[in-house]
């Protein structure tokens, strides 16, 4: 049990007694009871606002509450002080010895260090990417890519059961469109000139699908209504693009354990299920829609649709499921593509691009509605990439074919810096991607820092080699001094990192973390630079190295454990 969790259970135990003696009332709600480190080091370890937020409740005030807890608390062993301050917060001075102990538990527990039961066997989809099967991954996917993996690694860490989601968009007017572009591919590759018309995919990514079908067909399909092969183009060269999506995704190291496909949740009969069951409960109605907002086109006039009533939920407006022609709308495919994610998770999270801002509080209402509101979804959006080399921006365009794609950029700075890069910002602010800032060999690249601190640890054992230390048996922990255990007290910190993260949905969280324990690693190291007495390794001091080698091992445990969240391998060396 980490020293958080063990204190969190003390206070849990001291609420027991407080009730069991009739200080307290029984049932209070403690989900908002804390153990955290207090905002300012000098007033203690760890601070708790337990009386703060249980006063009220249980018909006291927070310096009465403060005051049962209080004693009680100082009885704990490892406690050396406590003290109430301002309404009623708690802090608490713990002794060195607990630290020392904490230090023996992250090395005892290795890469299980900061896992937690908080999912508790509940099960999240996690859906990522979905980027629109019509081509190669760009760096425009990038970033959606890397936090929803992310995100998913994490709430496996934390003891959710993970399902990996992609939605594959095979339906609708982009892919016929894909389909069409894939023909003149075919065309091309049977010999004849061709020309691209405007709207079509332009890209060479497509050339291979067409050599591919003039080698199966011949000249089958040259010549002959669309009608004949649309929907047989469309389906093998969604298959092809989808197959270069896997295999750009996995430069990333991302791989997802379900595709769904929009062309079949349609075909099964999910929409039509859907919009019966909310049709059957007053959702669903046939109505028009006011005029848009503002400056209303020309062209506009109502029209008559079947529409979802938002509204109830929470939407500015009630949302269109099919038009008036009778054809779905996007929305509704997506509302009955949410129902069934749900029919095999207790929570959901997309993972969006924040162009579809509009679109959230609808489908969150829709979700709301065919769940009973018992399958909450929770949508995360992700900012553009902005792509730089040298401070110039990277022009791309998806359309005209001359976009950079992700393979482009990961084999360029490998994978472990593109996945890195995207996390050191939170998802939903811009973000500037420089090729030169993210290869810099400096501190102000989160990416290199972090690395360089784990390496550095690892090249502790082949310096101690080198020297001859005599390493041997358990390392004397009681050797290292409140400056190396204030090192501890940041490492500790790392479980509740991760389950902050993983229950806000904030992946950058854990890089940030990492960013902040390499900072206070390297200025431990830094103090051996002017004061030889002061370095890791000191070559009359075989127990003393032994000490402070035990707490680089702990904290490169911290980086190797964090990094495995993030996707990202730890680096034994560099150059």
């Amino acid at each position: 049990m980490t020293l958080y969790a063990r204190f969190a259970r003390e206070i849990g135990l001291i609420l027991d007694e407080l009730v069991t003696t009739g200080a307290i009332p029984a049932g209070l709600d403690r989900r908002a009871v804390t153990v955290e480190p207090p905002r300012d080091s000098s007033h203690g370890d760890l601070a708790t606002n337990a009386a703060m937020v249980l006063a009220k409740p249980a018909g006291t005030n927070p310096r009465a509450l403060a005051a049962l807890l209080a004693p009680r608390l100082e009885a704990v062993s490892g406690v050396e002080a406590v003290t109430v301050a301002g309404p009623g917060f708690i802090n608490l001075t713990l002794s060195p010895e607990l630290w020392r102990e904490e230090l023996a538990t992250i090395l005892g527990e290795g890469a299980n260090y900061g896992r937690s039961d908080l999912g508790a066997e509940r099960t999240v989809n996690v859906e990522y990417v979905s980027a629109n099967p019509t081509g190669p991954m760009h760096m425009g996917h990038c970033r959606g890519a890397v936090v929803g993996d992310a995100l998913a690694n994490l709430l496996a860490f934390a003891g959710f059961g993970v399902i990996r989601e992609y939605y594959v968009n095979d339906a609708g007017a982009q892919v016929q469109t894909l389909g069409r572009s894939a023909h003149l591919r075919y065309r091309e590759a049977l010999g004849e000139a061709i020309e691209i018309p405007e709207g079509f995919y332009p890209g060479d990514y497509l050339k291979p699908v067409g050599a591919m079908l003039a080698a199966e067909y011949g000249d089958l399909y040259v010549g002959k209504p669309e009608a004949e092969w649309l929907d047989l183009f469309r389906e093998r060269a969604v298959a092809a693009m989808m197959d270069m999506i896997r295999a750009d995704l996995a430069l990333l190291g991302i791989h997802h354990d379900v595709f769904s496909s929009e062309a079949a949740v349609q075909k099964a009969g999910r929409v039509t299920a859907a919009l019966e069951r909310l049709r059957g409960e007053g959702l669903v109605y046939e109505g028009t829609l006011d005029a848009p907002k503002g400056e209303v086109p020309e062209d506009w006039t109502p029209e008559r649709m079947t529409l979802f009533r938002a509204t109830a939920f929470g939407d500015d407006s009630d949302r269109p499921v099919m038009k008036a022609d009778g054809g779905l709308t996007y929305f509704g495919t997506d509302l009955a593509y949410h129902a069934q994610k749900a029919e095999t998770a207790d929570q959901l999270i997309d993972i969006w691009g924040a162009d579809h801002a509009g679109t959230v509080k609808r489908i969150q209402a829709a979700v709301q509605a065919l769940t009973g509101g018992k399958v909450p979804l929770d949508v995360k959006l992700v900012q553009m990439v902005r792509l730089l080399r040298a401070g110039e921006p990277v022009k791309m365009s998806k359309r005209s074919g001359s976009f950079v794609t992700l393979a482009d950029v990961v084999r360029e700075v490998g994978r472990d810096v593109v996945r890195f890069s995207m996390l050191t910002r939170k998802a939903d602010a811009q973000m500037d991607f420089d090729f030169a800032k993210v290869v810099e060999a400096s501190k102000d690249n989160p990416v290199f820092y972090v690395q360089y601190a784990h390496a550095r640890g690892r090249s502790l054992h082949r310096r101690a080699a080198e020297a001859g230390l005599a390493l041997d048996g358990a390392a004397d922990l009681a050797l290292l001094d409140n400056e190396e255990l204030a090192l501890v007290k940041l490492a500790a910190q790392f479980p509740r990192v991760v389950e902050g993260a993983a229950t806000t949905h904030e992946p950058h969280r854990v890089a940030f973390y990492l960013y902040d324990l390499a900072a206070a690693f390297h200025a431990l190291w830094n103090r051996g630079n002017d004061d030889p007495a002061r370095r890791f390794l000191v070559a009359d001091d075989a127990a003393l190295s032994a000490a402070r080698l035990a707490l680089s091992d702990a904290i490169g445990q911290i980086i190797r454990n964090g990094l495995s969240i993030m996707g990202v391998a730890a680096a034994e060396e560099l150059n």
